[in-house]
């Protein structure tokens, strides 16, 4: 979840002790927009040391249902593009409030299963008024640590991170866990923001390189499947389970 300045609305709950607690927690999202360079790299497909962004806070909950978004990153067009059966069990790893959770569950099916994980019961709360809204109910919500996305082993074909892998605080545990959950012929998409491309609003922390993706992610036991560029601003990156 791509975090952005903060303008989005407060939270409609008046929960005054928990909402003040979770502002300044999300200040730590913000303040590296706010002191950050956006200078732009020279070299933006040299994989290098990698700054891990820090997670959006609930609080700004709302930018993940911009109307603009619909726009920048044509969330329908990216799940018909990858294949997904009829009956799979589908895994939306860093869910927030369900934007991708639910399409994913329609696609899948009555038959299938998308299990939604997150970090924040926060975001799952939200995302369960999300789907009760749209009536649907092939979703499994997990609460998961930074450490453990805590999915089942050998189960899943299908792990979608969107705006999502920049952020994750241990990524190699992460990707640990998530090979574990494949099937054989599972995949692994991570959908970023392009690192260098100019006139998108993202924080630089937030955006990557496929160089960089892949520098990552295929030492940790995955097989480049492609690269798909058709999205406006995102690559999307296909890996499969190393011998898979």
């Amino acid at each position: 979840m791509a975090c952005s300045l903060p303008n989005a609305s407060p939270m409609r709950a008046a929960r005054s002790a928990s909402v003040l607690a979770a502002v300044l927690a999300g200040l730590l999202c913000a303040t590296p927009w706010q002191r950050l360079s956006a200078q732009q790299d020279p070299n933006p497909d040299a994989p290098r040391p990698r700054q891990i962004a820090p997670a959006m806070s609930w609080v700004y909950a709302d930018w993940l249902t911009r109307p603009e978004r619909q726009r920048e990153e044509q969330p329908d067009r990216l799940v018909n593009s990858l294949d997904i059966q009829p009956g799979a069990t589908v895994v939306d790893l860093g869910a927030g409030v369900g934007y991708f959770t639910w399409r994913l569950a329609r696609k899948v099916g009555r038959a299938g299963k998308v299990i939604a994980v997150d970090i924040q019961q926060e975001m799952l709360d939200m995302l369960a008024v999300n789907l009760r809204e749209r009536g649907i109910e092939n979703v499994e919500t997990v609460l998961a640590t930074p450490q453990d996305p805590r999915l089942p082993q050998a189960a899943v074909d299908l792990v979608l991170l969107v705006d999502v892998y920049h952020e994750l605080a241990h990524p190699a545990l992460t990707l640990a866990h998530i090979s574990r959950s494949l099937k054989p012929t599972g995949r692994l998409v991570v959908v970023e923001y392009r690192k260098g491309q100019p006139g998108v609003n993202i924080h630089p922390l937030h955006k990557m390189s496929v160089a960089e993706v892949r520098s990552e992610i295929e030492p940790a036991g995955f097989d480049l499947v492609e690269v798909l560029e058709f999205l406006p601003s995102q690559h999307v990156i296909i890996f499969t389970p190393a011998g898979g």
